[in-house]
């Protein structure tokens, strides 16, 4: 660049001497004169200004690579509407038209055939004729969006929720479906959403990790800890489980060690581990579990803290029912409680998950309701209910709610049938909702339909693929553009596929 500088300055100082009488004149760039011709002027002249152009294009090249979006360190493609995700999750299949989807055809048409689907086989076998909802649905807010009355906690937040009635998924089976939900493909080994954001966004605060995922007292969801892993993402990526019922360890020094000796041995193992780093670059497992451990000393003094709910009011434990007389409920409502105080302090994804894994007794556990729907939903819907509308409310009036998504997601929906000999609703991966609340989310809107009867998505038929693009569109980044190199691909949350669903944005 300096080069080209120098060249144009010459032919300037060139010309100078020799103002366009092309006689000879005296060249500064050695000892011997140089004649001057109008091909030489123009040369010259086309030389200068390539440099100045080369100079520009690699100004603005060093412009570009600083401003380069790198992962990790809190930067986006896009400004973000969200800074932090709650995703909470119902495993067991929560049914779509006992809950969020009022279908008036299923109580005109109650135990008549499914026209075209007579005797379908499902999941578990036949099904039998159309089963209406036991429960009745009711008018919620400004926008009169009809819910279950079953929740009638829920039906206070209707006018600031986005409503996906028309989800469908690639799977009928539990353990797939909960990872299909989760990592945006149906088989073990990929990132979960909240590993994707963890390597996207980095940590807001040092001291709690980036992802949390809070688990019901009741067990694991279907396939456990593959909901939260980190996939091929390094890792420090995957969530760090907390509950109610898994308090942080008491990570303080023994009395029986002294400061000095301690910050010693620290300094001793810091050393090591960084002379095997710098030997093996390669070895980043063992740097992720390095790193995982700086982080559990970093936590002795703040997770203690975060999980101590002993800090809040009466009347907040009141408002999410912590000392409910269920222990169930009060579990989750400690869940719940939990949640709001990690996104409090910038947590930048937390997973929350109201039931477990399926057991020998059915709907114990979930909302896998295939043989006693209306008992199992009497039993889960005052558990989830009061706890999770509180959380709502909580973060609406704190103010959290104007930069935090938040999101309600199950594995797929439900038959509007009953199940033949039962009186449950087998598996339905043909058509469900899932919902959307929070930073630059649309509300009192929904968005897409299953048909009259809820067997499958009509109107709008969306996608895992294109949920989460519109879950990252609001994060800032641009689903195509957020990539991790993978066996010969560069792999991404949405895969291959997925949309922004502008339709419930602002």
């Amino acid at each position: 660049m300096n080069q080209c500088t120098e060249l144009t300055k010459r032919t300037a100082v060139d010309f100078a001497r020799n103002p366009a009488s092309g006689n000879s004149g005296e060249s500064h760039y050695g000892t011997a004169p140089m004649e001057l011709t109008r091909r030489r002027f123009l040369g010259n002249v086309y030389t200068g200004l390539g440099g100045v152009g080369l100079m520009q294009l690699l100004s603005d090249a060093s412009s570009a690579e600083q401003t380069k979006w790198r992962p990790g360190r809190g930067q986006t493609h896009h400004p973000a509407k969200a800074k932090r995700v709650l995703q909470i999750f119902c495993p067991g299949a929560a049914s779509h038209m006992d809950l969020w989807e009022h279908k008036p055809s299923l109580e005109k048409h109650h135990g008549k055939p499914l026209p075209g689907e007579e005797g379908f086989f499902s999941f578990q076998g036949k099904n039998g004729n159309l089963m209406k909802s036991p429960w009745p649905f009711a008018s919620s807010g400004e926008s009169g969006k009809a819910i279950s009355s079953m929740l009638p906690h829920m039906s206070q937040h209707v006018d600031d929720i986005a409503f996906i009635h028309s989800m469908h998924s690639r799977t009928n089976t539990h353990g797939p479906g909960c990872i299909f939900m989760n990592t945006g493909h149906p088989t073990e080994g990929f990132p979960s959403a909240g590993a994707w954001l963890s390597y996207a966004l980095g940590s807001e605060n040092e001291n709690l990790p980036a992802y949390v995922a809070i688990t019901d007292i009741r067990g694991e969801p279907p396939n456990g800890k593959a909901n939260w892993s980190n996939g091929f993402l390094p890792a420090r990526h995957q969530a760090i489980m907390m509950s109610d019922q898994q308090p942080i360890r008491n990570l303080a020094r023994p009395d029986s060690i002294s400061e000095s000796e301690e910050a010693e041995s620290r300094r001793l193992l810091a050393q090591l581990n960084g002379n095997f780093a710098a030997a093996n670059p390669a070895e980043s497992d063992l740097q992720a579990r390095v790193a995982a451990y700086e982080l559990a000393a970093r936590m002795q003094l703040s997770a203690p803290e975060v999980s101590d709910l002993s800090r809040e009011s009466v009347d907040v434990h009141k408002l999410y029912g912590t000392q409910d007389e269920n222990p169930l409920k009060a579990a989750y409502a400690r869940n719940c409680l939990l949640a709001r105080r990690l996104l409090e302090r910038d947590v930048r994804y937390v997973n929350l998950y109201c039931a477990s894994r399926a057991s020998g007794v059915d709907g114990l556990l979930n909302w896998d309701a295939h043989k006693t729907l209306k008992a199992d939903y009497d039993r889960h819907c005052p558990i989830f209910d009061q706890p999770t509308a509180a959380l709502l409310t909580d973060l609406k009036q704190s103010g959290l709610l104007d930069d935090t998504l938040v999101l309600w997601t199950t594995e797929f929906g439900r038959m509007p049938t009953h199940q033949a000999g039962t009186a449950g609703r087998d598996h339905n991966p043909d058509g469900f909702t899932c919902w959307m609340m929070g930073a630059g989310v649309k509300g009192g809107v929904s968005y897409g339909a299953t048909d009259e009867f809820g067997r499958r998505a009509a109107v709008n038929p969306t996608t895992v693929w294109d949920f989460y693009a519109t879950v990252l569109h609001l994060l800032g980044f641009e689903h195509e553009k957020l990539t991790w190199y993978h066996n010969g691909l560069d792999r991404r949350l949405t895969d291959v596929h997925g949309h922004a669903i502008k339709e419930i944005l602002t």
